[in-house]
C-alpha cells in the first residue's frame, strides 16, 4: 500500500477493508491483495477510531463521532462523546449499541434512537484513571459477552456482560511491556497489539471460569501498533483468520493465523510426547522489543547530559 499518513484505524466491512489516517481520509482497500478502491474525506480531523455496523462510524481527536453511510459517502450524525480524545469504538451486534473509549479515562455506551440517525448515551463504564486506547468485543456460544479494553499501564481488562446489560469486571490480562493500543477479536480469541511494538494472541478457555491464555507473540513492525482487524477464513480442520495491523512506523501488515485444534491427552496417562507437546505450545516468548517512544526519551535524555557534561 502507498503511504498516506500515520495509519490509526481499522475496519472490515463486507468484502472492504477501511483504514483511516492522519491525512484526514478514509481508505477502502481489497481485501486480499489490498488493491485500493476510493476513499471518504473526513474533514473533521483525523480518523483515529472507526467500526463498521451498516453505517461507518468514525471518532476522532476533535472529541466527536460522526456516522456515515458508506454507499452515499455522507455524514447522518455528528456529536461530541467524551470530554478528551476518542481512541477507539466497537459494537455491540447483540443489542447495536456503540461503546467508545476516550483518554478521558471513560467508556461509554450509546443507541441509535429507533427511526432516526440521532444518539443516545446509555451508560458510562469507569474502572480506573488511566486513558483508554483500545476496545474490543467477543460474544460466547453460551451469549455471554466480554467486553475488553486496553489501556496506558499496559494492562487488557475485561467485563462481563449480564443479562440485564450490566458489565461485570472479571479480572485483567498482562504481558505488554508498554501501552496496549489496539485490540480486536474472533471467536475466543483476543488479539492485542501495543506501544511495545508486539501482537500478541490470547485464547479465553472455556468453562475455566474466564481465563485467558497467551499463545504466541508476532513481531515484525518497528513501531507502535496502534490498530487492528481480522478475517476469518474457511478451514474445516483449524481456526484460521487474516490479521491486519497498521503501526506507527507507517506500514500495513497482513499475517495468516492458523490455530490448530487443542491436543488430547492420552487415555493411559501423560507420556513424554505429550509433555513435549505441551510445553511447545507455552513456550511463545521472544526476546523484548523497546517501544520507539521509550528509546526517543532515553536519546534526549542523554544527548542532554553530554551537552551538559
Amino acid at each position: 500500500m502507498h503511504r498516506d499518513g500515520d495509519i490509526y484505524s481499522i475496519a472490515v466491512s463486507n468484502d472492504l477493508v477501511l483504514t483511516g489516517s492522519s491525512s484526514h481520509r478514509i481508505h477502502a482497500w481489497k481485501p486480499l491483495d489490498c488493491h485500493a478502491k476510493g476513499y471518504i474525506h473526513a474533514s473533521s480531523g483525523e480518523v483515529r477510531a472507526m467500526v463498521a455496523h451498516g453505517i461507518l462510524y468514525t471518532g476522532s481527536f476533535d472529541r466527536t463521532v460522526k456516522a456515515w453511510r458508506i454507499n452515499e459517502k455522507k455524514c447522518v450524525d455528528s456529536f461530541i462523546a467524551h470530554g478528551g480524545n476518542i481512541n477507539d469504538m466497537v459494537v455491540n451486534q447483540q443489542n447495536g449499541y456503540l461503546i467508545t473509549c476516550s483518554s478521558d479515562g471513560t467508556v461509554k455506551m450509546w443507541l441509535r434512537v429507533y427511526g432516526e440517525n440521532s444518539h443516545a448515551l446509555i451508560r458510562v463504564l469507569v474502572f480506573h484513571a488511566y486513558p483508554f486506547h483500545a476496545l474490543a468485543f467477543s460474544v460466547a456460544v453460551s451469549n455471554k459477552s466480554f467486553l475488553y479494553s486496553g489501556s496506558t499501564d499496559g494492562t487488557i481488562n475485561y467485563w462481563e456482560q449480564e443479562i440485564s446489560c450490566r458489565y461485570t469486571h472479571g479480572g485483567f490480562l498482562q504481558g505488554h511491556r508498554f501501552a496496549v493500543l489496539s485490540l480486536v477479536t474472533i471467536e475466543n480469541i483476543v488479539i492485542s497489539g501495543s506501544e511495545d511494538s508486539t501482537i500478541r494472541i490470547w485464547k479465553r478457555e472455556k468453562g475455566r471460569g474466564n481465563i485467558h491464555e497467551c499463545l504466541a507473540v508476532l513481531e515484525g513492525h518497528r513501531g507502535p501498533v496502534r490498530c487492528l482487524a481480522t478475517f476469518l477464513q474457511k478451514d474445516k480442520f483449524a481456526l484460521s483468520f487474516l490479521v491486519y495491523s497498521a503501526s506507527l512506523d507507517q506500514t500495513f501488515k497482513a499475517w495468516r493465523v492458523k490455530l490448530s485444534p487443542e491436543v488430547k491427552k492420552s487415555p493411559f496417562g501423560d507420556d513424554d510426547d505429550d509433555r513435549e507437546e505441551s510445553k511447545s505450545q507455552m513456550e511463545f516468548e521472544t526476546s523484548p522489543v523497546l517501544s520507539p517512544s521509550w528509546v526517543k526519551k532515553k536519546l534526549q535524555i542523554s544527548r542532554s547530559l553530554h551537552k551538559l557534561v
